[in-house]
């Protein structure tokens, strides 16, 4: 699974040829989430609430770029959120 980005202690992460719908995971300690791409809610998982606002925040800045990542299949790191 390609890491995308790293911060806070929050790792985010693609499974390329995924089950739909479109969707990016997150990974914090033992948790994990996983989040829609078109809307950036978490759909599934048990992150903290602190660490799901600091997802969102950082997918609502980058949100083009994980969806052509999502549709081209093709990887690459994005910035950490600042």
């Amino acid at each position: 699974m390609p890491e995308i980005a790293r911060f806070y202690g929050i790792i985010i992460k693609f499974f390329f040829g995924d089950h739909p719908p479109p969707h990016f995971h997150a990974v914090y300690g033992e948790y994990m989430g996983l989040f829609n791409l078109d809307t950036l809610e978490m759909i599934e998982g048990d992150l903290p609430n602190r660490a799901c606002k600091l997802v969102i925040e950082w997918a609502t800045m980058y949100q083009n770029e994980l969806r052509e990542m999502w549709d081209k299949q093709a990887f690459h790191k994005l910035p950490p959120l600042p």
